[in-house]
C-alpha cells in the first residue's frame, strides 16, 4: 500500500512530520507577533494566512482561528471535533496533487527562519510517576528496605510542579543551587548531581467543572497533544528535601518541553492495550474499563541522547545513552486524567501533565542518570573517552519520540534539547 504524501517535499517519508502528523505550534519571525502554524516537513503553515485565505470551512475556520493566536490554550479548548475537522483540511490542502497547493504555498516559511516558542500558557504543571521500572529503581536507591511503596499499583502517584520555569527545547537549563547533605551540617552549594528525567507530557484540552470529576471513559476527549518531556532534578538536593512532602527546590528550577503538540490523532494508530503483570491487584472501578484495556495505553519509541562541550567542539553527533518505551507506563495518560480530576480538581485548557520517568527493565532503558550510573557509583563511556555519572555543564541532553509501526507513516515528536549553563554568580552567597 502506497501512503499518501505530501506536495512540501521536506515531509518525504523519513520526515519526523510527515502528512499523517501535522502538529500544532507558535513561532515568532522577524519583527512578527508570537502566532500558530502547523508544521509539515521542515516547513511551518501559517494559520493567520490560512484563517483569511477563505480556504477553510467550518468547522475547521473556527479551529484555525482559534490556533492562529500567540498561545494555542483556545483551540485546545474547543475538543476534538474542530481539530480533526482542521487537521482533515489542511490534509486535503497539503496533500501531493492538491489543485490548491500554490494558494498554500504562500502561507509556508521554512522553520530554521522562525522561533519556536512554548505553544500554550500553562496554568498548572503536574508532574506524575507512572514508569513502574524508574519507581523500583529510584526508590531503590532512597530506600533500600521499601522501593515500591504499597500505594503504587492502586493510583497513579503524583506532585505538582512549577509551570512557571517550563521552558521550550533549546532554552538553556541553569545548574540549580540547593541545600547539599555532605556532612553533619548542609551546604548552600549548586548541585553536584544534576540529572535528566526522560517523560511523555501531556497537553489538557477542555477543563472540567470544579467537583466534576472526568470519567475514564472520557478521559482522553480532554487530552489535546503529546509533546517530549524532561523534568530537570538535582538528584542531591532531593535526597536530603524530599521527606516527608517530595521534592521542590530539587525539581522546580526548570522543566523541558518540545514544542510541537502531536495530536491524539496523528497516534491514533498506535494505541495499544494496558496491561498489568499476573498477580498485580486490578484497578479501582473507576480507573478501569474494557475499552481502557483494549486501547488506553501507546507504543512510542523513545531516546536520550548526550553531547558534551567537547563533542560539540570536534563536531561529534550526539550519543545515545538509554533507549525507552511508553509500554513502560504502568498507569495510562486516561487514568492520570481520571485520577487527577477523581476529588473534583478542576483542569484547564494548556494544563500540562508529565507522566514521570519512563524507564525500561533492560540494561541500557533507564530514563535517568541516577539509574545508569547506579546512584553515581557507575560510569558511563562515551565514544571520545569522557565519562559521565552525572551531568556536567556544557552537557546538552536531547529526548527523541517515534511512532513506528510497519505499512504507516512513522510520526515524530521532534526534538526536546536543552544544554547546561553554569550557574549565575552574584557577591550575596550565590
Amino acid at each position: 500500500m502506497t501512503l499518501p504524501r505530501s506536495w512540501v517535499a521536506s515531509a518525504a517519508p523519513g520526515s519526523d512530520f510527515p502528512l499523517q502528523n501535522l502538529p500544532f505550534g507558535v513561532v515568532a519571525g522577524a519583527g512578527d507577533q508570537p502566532h500558530g502554524v502547523v508544521r509539515i516537513g521542515d516547513e511551518v503553515v501559517h494559520l493567520q494566512g490560512l484563517v483569511a485565505s477563505g480556504l477553510l470551512d467550518e468547522p475547521a475556520q473556527s479551529a484555525a482561528d482559534a490556533a492562529a493566536g500567540g498561545a494555542l490554550n483556545e483551540l485546545f479548548a474547543l475538543g476534538a471535533e474542530p481539530r480533526i475537522a482542521l487537521r482533515a483540511a489542511l490534509q486535503s490542502l497539503l496533500i501531493e496533487g492538491s489543485p490548491r497547493q500554490r494558494a498554500v504555498a504562500e502561507f509556508l516559511t521554512p522553520v530554521s527562519e522562525v522561533d519556536v516558542l512554548l505553544p500554550a500558557r500553562i496554568g498548572d504543571y503536574t508532574d506524575f510517576y507512572v514508569g513502574i521500572h524508574h519507581a523500583r529503581n529510584i526508590g531503590a536507591l532512597f530506600r533500600p528496605d521499601d522501593p515500591l511503596l504499597s500505594n503504587y499499583k492502586w493510583m497513579p502517584i503524583a506532585y505538582h510542579g512549577r509551570a512557571s520555569s517550563v521552558r521550550v527545547s533549546g532554552t538553556p537549563i541553569m545548574r540549580p543551587h540547593g541545600q547539599l547533605k555532605l556532612a553533619e551540617t548542609p551546604t548552600f552549594a549548586p548541585t553536584r548531581r544534576l540529572d535528566f528525567e526522560l517523560e511523555l507530557g501531556v497537553w489538557i484540552g477542555p477543563g472540567n467543572r470544579p467537583g466534576e470529576p472526568i470519567s475514564l471513559t472520557q478521559a482522553e476527549s480532554h487530552v489535546a497533544g503529546y509533546c517530549l518531556l524532561n523534568d530537570w532534578s538535582a538528584r542531591d538536593v532531593q535526597a536530603w528535601e524530599y521527606q516527608p512532602l517530595g521534592p521542590f527546590l530539587s525539581k522546580n528550577f526548570g522543566t523541558t518541553v518540545s514544542p510541537w503538540v502531536i495530536t491524539p490523532e496523528a497516534l491514533a494508530p498506535f494505541r495499544i492495550p494496558v496491561t498489568r503483570p499476573a498477580g498485580d491487584p486490578e484497578p479501582l472501578a473507576h480507573l478501569d474499563s474494557e475499552a481502557h484495556r483494549a486501547h488506553g495505553g501507546l507504543d512510542l519509541e523513545l531516546e536520550v541522547l548526550l553531547r558534551t562541550a567537547q563533542m560539540r567542539q570536534a563536531g561529534a553527533a550526539p550519543h545515545i545513552i538509554a533507549r525507552s518505551s511508553t509500554r513502560h507506563m504502568y498507569w495510562s495518560v486516561g487514568q492520570m486524567i481520571t485520577h487527577h480530576t477523581s476529588n473534583g480538581c478542576d483542569l484547564r485548557p494548556g494544563d500540562l501533565l508529565g507522566s514521570g520517568t519512563l524507564s525500561g527493565p533492560e540494561p541500557g532503558s533507564a530514563g535517568s542518570l541516577m539509574e545508569l550510573s547506579h546512584g553515581g557509583k557507575d560510569s558511563i563511556t562515551l565514544p571520545n573517552g569522557e565519562t559521565r555519572t552525572f551531568l556536567e555543564d556544557g552537557d546538552e541532553i536531547t529526548l527523541t519520540a517515534h511512532a513506528r509501526r510497519p505499512g504507516l507513516a512513522t510520526i515524530g515528536f521532534g526534538e526536546c534539547a536543552a544544554v547546561v549553563h553554569p550557574p549565575l554568580r552574584r557577591e550575596d552567597g550565590f
